[in-house]
């Protein structure tokens, strides 16, 4: 009989951000103990003082998915190979497409060849280090590079992450190829964002030739960068100071920073006063003082949030009621012809006519209304909810789509 094989092993292994010293213990093990190590000619270059008697093989950017392809194809021959990636090999890194690789081939964890995935210190994490602490709140990482993601994509994410005031870490910022790309996210940053925002700029983290600098959203375009440099976009709240860029926490919300205090009305081991309760407490007090979408324009909150609260909450002898049946609730209220319809967008946008001025047909598909210089076509299929109200305010009625986006309401 003949001997078994052995059975292969493939070590995905992030090298963090350059510095031997910045690699974590089990990544240098798994290279160690690696009889072959595959890799971005650059980041083998990176780590050449752990290269010993191992087989090393070299690639030139672009070559990911061969790359994947060497290393899988080795561990399978009972080999045990260390694919590297430099930063975390699971963020923009190698696990992404060797992981698609194993399982468009069938492959499911237990079988050979093993795989391990090492993590790594992120590029992310290693910048920021540099410049302070501008990373301690919600944030959030994307990539400008549209080498594989359509830009319509990205643009979202940064609309979406703008919109939210996220802190933005940018991976692959721009290259000699790709020069509009940072421009084109810089003018969309600046839709929702001060020009003054603190914006970090940090070339080749922890590498021979380091360099950290601060400036702003606005002077991002005078900035020396390229595909080594990492950019971190602060929030409305991070602050530049003394060469140092920090993103506040929250702790001065909650206590007096001189004394560790907690504020009045605040509780020291409690959620904020305008935490979830404290803002539901706040939609209901100001629905039932001036209506939804005086209330809406008020705290800037969605009119489907509102409903949504009001449902639930003891509000008696008022009542918000969520109807079972949308579309016939909508054709039924569009017959009051002394209500009131209005259709808003979330930008603010608003249409306003009263009933008996408005011609409405209805059938199968669609609903389409229609007034002395404009007209509405409404698929049915976007009429997913619906709500009955009653507030001091007066009665109206709501319609959203499956989102909770509101359509439109009739009072």
């Amino acid at each position: 009989m003949g001997s078994r094989r052995a059975r292969g092993r493939l070590y995905l292994v992030g090298i963090g951000p350059g510095a031997l010293s910045e690699m974590t213990e089990r990544a240098r093990a798994a290279i160690a103990a690696a009889d072959v190590v595959i890799g971005y000619r650059t980041y083998l270059r990176l780590i050449a003082d752990l290269l010993g008697t191992q087989e090393v093989i070299a690639r030139e950017m672009a070559e990911e998915l061969d790359r994947c392809a060497e290393a899988l194809a080795l561990a399978r021959s009972g080999r045990t190979v260390a694919l590297v990636s430099s930063g975390d090999v699971g963020i923009f890194g190698m696990a992404g497409p060797l992981y698609e690789l194993l399982l468009e081939q069938g492959w499911t964890p237990g079988e050979d060849p093993e795989v391990e995935v090492i993590p790594g210190v992120t590029a992310a994490s290693a910048c920021a280090a540099l410049v302070g602490a501008p990373l301690t709140h919600d944030f959030c990482a994307i990539s400008l590079s549209d080498l594989l993601t359509p830009w319509p994509v990205i643009a979202r994410r940064l609309e979406s992450a703008a919109r939210g005031d996220f802190v933005i870490a940018l991976y692959n910022p721009k290259s000699s190829r790709r020069p509009a790309q940072l421009l084109a996210a810089r003018d969309l940053l600046l839709r929702h964002r001060d020009p003054l925002t603190p914006v970090a700029v940090v070339r080749a983290a922890f590498r021979p030739r380091q360099d950290a600098r601060i400036t702003t959203l606005a002077a991002l375009a005078d900035a020396e960068i390229g595909m080594l440099t990492q950019l971190i976009i602060g929030n409305a709240s991070t602050r530049a100071q003394s060469g140092l860029m920090v993103t506040p926490r929250g702790y001065a919300l909650k206590y007096r920073l001189a004394d560790g205090r907690a504020r009045p009305g605040e509780q020291a081991r409690g959620s904020l006063s305008s935490g979830l309760e404290g803002w539901r407490r706040r939609l209901i007090e100001q629905a039932l003082a001036s209506g939804i979408e005086d209330a809406a324009t008020r705290l800037g909150a969605a009119a489907g949030e509102i409903l949504e609260v009001l449902e639930s909450a003891p509000i008696a002898p008022w009542s918000v009621r969520r109807e079972a049946h949308a579309w016939p609730l909508l054709e039924s209220t569009l017959r009051q012809p002394g209500a009131r319809l209005v259709v808003g967008t979330p930008a603010g946008a608003r249409i306003e006519a009263r009933l008996a001025a408005v011609t409405c047909v209805s059938t199968p598909q669609r609903l389409h209304i229609q007034a002395p210089g404009w007209q509405l076509e409404l698929p049915r299929a976007a009429v997913q909810r619906a709500y009955r109200v009653v507030l001091p305010s007066g009665e109206s009625t709501w319609f959203q789509d499956g989102a909770g986006e509101t359509l439109l309401w009739i009072a």
